[in-house]
């Protein structure tokens, strides 16, 4: 008997199904450490390759590849404008997280998308990471998200499906970061 997949959205909801039962039966297959490491070339341009990472209880070995992102800053900021710079990959994991998550949960609820794309924007002083006023963030002092995606689905149940995005969690809550310099 010749069976089809079950896919909405590019997902195959029968193995998603399957998953989400394997993790209520068994919750510490849940647990990931995702991994980096990045090697500073000049200035502000790094390299950052990742390959390892440990997940539904083991480490994987299915990767064949080491994949890698570079990042730079543009020539007014000091930078060779060899590559995007940190904040902007930043935009880039969040829109990515937040399109990914809305597509696998809309598909879980049987909900269609057509297409979907996002602008993001980030708004920054420099006041703050020279070292100019301690009053104002170093980081991003917002962050503006337009997702414009074609779909049956209410805006509201879009967005709250979106929100199931674990970089939009860590970067709408604290998440503890610890520094550990070790000199060679």
């Amino acid at each position: 008997m010749i069976t089809t997949a079950n896919i909405k959205n590019g997902v195959n909801v029968s193995q998603l199904v399957e998953t989400i039962e394997h993790i209520q039966a068994q919750p510490d297959l849940a647990k990931f450490e995702f991994r980096t490491k990045n090697n500073w070339i000049t200035g502000g341009h790094c390299v950052s390759s990742m390959k390892s990472f440990y997940g539904a209880g083991q480490e994987d070995t299915t990767r064949k590849e080491t994949f890698t992102m570079e990042c730079d800053h543009p020539n007014v900021l000091l930078g060779e404008d060899e590559a995007a710079t940190p904040a902007e990959v930043v935009l880039h994991a969040l829109g990515s997280c937040l399109t990914g998550a809305m597509v696998y949960h809309a598909a879980a609820n049987g909900i269609e998308i057509e297409s979907a794309e996002s602008t993001l924007k980030g708004g920054a002083d420099l006041h703050g990471f020279l070292g100019l006023n301690p009053e104002i963030r170093k980081g991003f002092d917002g962050i503006t998200v337009q997702l414009k995606v074609k779909s049956d689905a209410t805006a509201e149940q879009l967005e709250n499906l979106a929100k199931f995005s674990p970089v939009f969690d860590m970067l709408t809550n604290p998440t503890p970061v610890s520094i550990e310099i070790e000199k060679y």
